[in-house]
């Protein structure tokens, strides 16, 4: 059964389409478009992709979005789901105040999180964290329960606040130094520290919680620029969303 998995961003939308909702797996094809060419998929990218049996999506762009991504999938008549938060799914108890109110992108990651970890072996709690326009550090205890995460600015975002809130720093991106001599270097190491410091923060006191240090999954189109900086053993997984998407699907099913 082929299944068409959708990750809608704040800035684009990726897709990939796989033989089976089996996490972990290699897509058959994918791409990825910015939001504001997605009226273009049916044409485009899509035109000569094989009708999947269905279809399965996560998006926090808003419904408006949504509705031109579902014109584009007329073509296909097939059953499609947008995931929404639920009190307990793919393994993962939501321990959010109102579970329906997580982002629909921050619980597929935290399903495919979890489903990675048990595909390795792996007992202990899970750290996971989405770098892109916005920044999400999420816990995961041992037994699956969603213990809360934090939300912060994006490094774009952050640079475009000092820029409009200051005079005089619309520098060029500079580097990331421990010790800054210049405003170019200055702005981006303290974006870059800021991120960096919310993760660990979150890495010491999960650790603190569980007894035990989390492994600590990274994805999103700028996990790469924060990776470098970032002073606690971590991995770049930029499949989680997809896998969280498989491991939905695959619940679902069984």
């Amino acid at each position: 059964m082929s299944l068409l998995a959708i990750d809608i961003g704040n800035t684009r939308l990726k897709w990939a389409l796989f033989d089976s909702p089996l996490p972990g797996q290699v897509p058959r094809t994918q791409g990825a478009v910015f939001l504001e060419h997605i009226d273009a998929l049916a044409e485009g990218e899509w035109a000569t992709l094989e009708a999947p049996d269905t279809i399965i999506g996560s998006c926090v762009a808003g419904d408006a979005v949504r509705r031109r991504v579902e014109d584009q999938m007329e073509m296909w008549d097939r059953p499609t789901r947008w995931v929404v938060p639920s009190a307990e799914e793919g393994g993962v108890k939501n321990g959010y105040d109102h579970p329906a109110r997580l982002g629909a992108d921050r619980w597929v990651a935290l399903v495919g999180a979890r489903a990675t970890a048990r595909q390795r072996g792996w007992t202990g709690p899970v750290l996971v964290v989405m770098v892109g326009t916005a920044v999400t550090v999420d816990a995961l205890d041992a037994d699956g329960h969603f213990l809360g995460g934090m939300i912060l600015p994006g490094h774009g975002i952050m640079l475009r606040a000092l820029e409009g809130g200051t005079a005089g720093l619309r520098v060029p991106t500079g580097e990331v130094r421990d010790f800054p001599t210049n405003t170019s270097d200055a702005l981006t190491s303290g974006g870059t520290f800021a991120i960096t410091g919310a993760i660990e923060r979150m890495h010491r006191v999960l650790t603190e919680r569980c007894g035990s240090a989390p492994m600590l999954l990274m994805t999103g189109g700028a996990g790469w620029k924060v990776s470098p900086a970032l002073g606690v053993p971590h991995e770049l997984h930029d499949a989680l969303i997809f896998d969280g998407l498989l491991a939905l699907a695959g619940h679902k099913e069984s």
